[in-house]
């Protein structure tokens, strides 16, 4: 109670723009700082000053490019991930492709950090891509050194994702020497999470059918839960990031025998 009295306490001593800045996300779920700076004809310099104090009041979460709510479970859409660790993600995508040699076979997942993943391997020779997302995919098309395959299956939600038995059943055809997978947080042992029950089913499929498992994760992961768990910890060679990892999910690392590395540039 004493908790919820110091927030309220803070709400009241907030500006009328800063109470319209949180307003707009409270209502959107998750607003960029551009988008803001629009709706309020302000600079992004000001908006983003109102989103530190908004963090400080502990009413906002702030992410890289714009600032959604505190509620850690909350599942957050394609284009407002787009914004995330814009830079962040970058860096994950070079230090996953440093560790893939030309003439790998590659099973790439879903999701904004996979495609930057992508992006980084269009440098490679001779790399075999399997995919069950069509905006991953794409990426590929005019780079002919490159060989990918497409799963079938029933296609989910903006980011052109694959789903259900047919997806799960063409997985079962090969035997990849990397998969590298995306997802929407942790749960406290470590293990990833995610919100699509289906896309779990796809993930698990393949892991079962790669020789290794790289999972990719911005920090705005860290502290984030979902519904439904994807796989032990234990299932990934390594964890790659942009930042050190909590204390928490370190010991976790550790104990589940999961390198993690820490994409610098």
């Amino acid at each position: 109670m004493k908790h919820e009295a110091a927030l309220r306490h803070q709400g009241d001593d907030l500006s009328a723009r800063q109470q319209l800045v949180l307003k707009a996300v409270q209502e959107q779920g998750f607003a960029t700082i551009e988008a803001l700076a629009r709706q309020f004809g302000v600079s992004n310099q000001t908006v983003r000053r109102d989103i530190i104090q908004l963090e400080k009041a502990h009413l906002l979460q702030r992410f890289h490019g714009g600032a959604g709510l505190r509620d850690n479970s909350v599942r957050l859409g394609y284009a407002q991930k787009q914004v995330i660790a814009i830079n962040g993600k970058e860096r994950i995508g070079r230090a996953v492709a440093h560790r893939i040699p030309d003439g790998a076979s590659v099973f790439l997942d879903v999701g904004t950090t996979v495609e930057a993943v992508a992006r980084a391997l269009l440098v490679k020779n001779g790399l075999q891509v399997f995919t069950c997302s069509a905006a991953v995919a794409m990426l590929f098309t005019d780079h002919p050194r490159i060989e990918v395959f497409v799963t079938g299956g029933a296609l989910r939600g903006p980011n052109g994702s694959l789903v259900g038995s047919v997806t799960i059943d063409q997985i079962g055809l090969f035997k990849v020497d990397f998969t590298i997978m995306s997802f929407a947080g942790f749960d406290t042992d470590g293990a990833p999470m995610d919100f699509d029950l289906q896309k779990i089913a796809v993930r698990q499929a393949s892991l079962a059918h790669s020789r290794s498992a790289i999972a990719v994760a911005d920090s705005s992961k860290f502290d984030r839960t979902a519904v439904g768990r994807l796989a032990p910890l234990s299932s990934f060679d390594i964890l790659v990031t942009d930042a050190e990892p909590p204390e928490a999910l370190r010991r976790c690392l550790i104990e589940a025998g999961t390198k993690c590395i820490v994409a610098t540039d």
